[in-house]
């Protein structure tokens, strides 16, 4: 009895300290919110508009969705009022220079030759020094911020889960080598173009009627798809259902250009373990399937920067964006600002320097 007691006595010196910061903490976290939503008639409206990481990035994403089709639909204009005399000319918009990667490349290689922006697709070269600028600077966030497959793949896996229940994940003798054909890809149009081309080839290319007109082509690519095409296409869709970010994660050779670049980036998610309660609803929330409630820095390849992990984090200032220099978190708010301002500086100078509107008319 005398040992009992003690030891109750004891026990209840040690562990009612420990619990009753914890029921504490519960009660101020879950009443305050619901009181404070009840006394201030404003609360909950602004609650419902508060941008959140996942509204940050979407509202951002959106936007660019938005310009994306808009782009679209210019050009379709512009490609059928050349090609139909009952309709008048539409200027082409530059825009769609965004959806040429090797133009770009093959003119990002010139440049560095010689210094000069070609005048055949000029506005790819910039809108492609804005999205290598960007990955530098934030990772991947290029593809889970800007990019328009990157959102139809997000939404595809959404609606793949939705009515199957779940996306399921490769495994791991499967993904690694997978994922190595998108790196396979951009290695070869490097090779090619930065190491098989010279002078005078990359001129030949950029003047040539297929640079000159690759936009055109592609549409009617698209326009009028041959069955391979269809098949390829519908494998990819299906696919999307199933496993989250199927052609970003295993096949796009933009997304490994990004990935390259964000190795470099001073920019982190990074985890403070000290109020880290290891839920793991980080890692389940991760579009990557990163173990991001085992890791203190994320250094992958596969992180886009997509803050889903910083949503789904029950504990405020546990997960964040740290910079490496200065040493310092950044909100999302500043991400999305200076995503959309490079994009609209890269704009305003090409317009000011004449390194917007390409040399190929519409006539021609």
């Amino acid at each position: 009895m005398f040992i009992s007691a003690n030891n109750g006595s004891l026990m209840n010196g040690l562990i009612e300290p420990s619990l009753k910061p914890q029921r504490l903490s519960k009660r101020k976290e879950t009443p305050s919110a619901s009181t404070s939503a009840r006394q201030m008639p404003g609360a909950s409206w602004r609650s419902r508009f508060h941008l959140t990481p996942h509204r940050l990035r979407r509202t951002v994403q959106i936007a660019f969705l938005c310009i994306s089709l808009w782009i679209g639909l210019r050009f379709v204009l512009f490609y059928f009022s050349h090609m139909d005399s009952w309709h008048s000319a539409v200027s082409r918009p530059p825009g769609v220079e965004a959806f040429l990667p090797i133009s770009a490349l093959v003119s990002a290689r010139y440049w560095l030759h010689t210094g000069i922006i070609h005048p055949v697709h000029p506005a790819g070269l910039l809108i492609f020094g804005a999205v290598l600028a960007i990955s530098f600077l934030f990772k991947k966030s290029f593809c889970s911020w800007v990019c328009p497959f990157g959102f139809v793949s997000e939404k595809l896996a959404d609606a793949g889960r939705k009515f199957i229940g779940r996306n399921f994940l490769l495994p791991k003798f499967m993904d690694w080598p997978m994922r190595a054909i998108k790196y396979l890809l951009l290695g070869f149009f490097v090779w090619m173009i930065f190491f098989r081309m010279d002078l005078a080839a990359l001129r030949d290319f950029l003047n040539g009627p297929f640079n000159e007109t690759a936009d055109i082509r592609l549409f009617q690519f698209f326009l009028a798809p041959g069955h391979t095409t269809i098949v390829v296409l519908t494998v990819l869709v299906g696919l999307s259902h199933l496993v989250r970010h199927f052609w970003c994660r295993y096949l796009c050779p933009y997304g490994a250009l990004t990935a390259l670049f964000g190795f470099a980036s001073p920019t982190r998610i990074q985890r403070n373990i000290p109020s880290c309660i290891e839920c793991g609803k980080c890692a389940r929330a991760c579009p990557a399937a990163l173990p991001v409630n085992r890791l203190l820095t994320v250094h992958s390849d596969e992180c886009s920067l997509c803050l889903e992990c910083m949503q789904s984090c029950p504990v405020t200032n546990t997960l964040g964006v740290e910079n490496k220099f200065p040493r310092r978190r950044i909100k999302p708010l500043v991400i999305a600002l200076a995503i959309v301002g490079i994009f609209l500086l890269v704009v305003v100078v090409g317009r000011l320097t004449g390194h917007w509107q390409s040399s190929i008319c519409g006539a021609n």
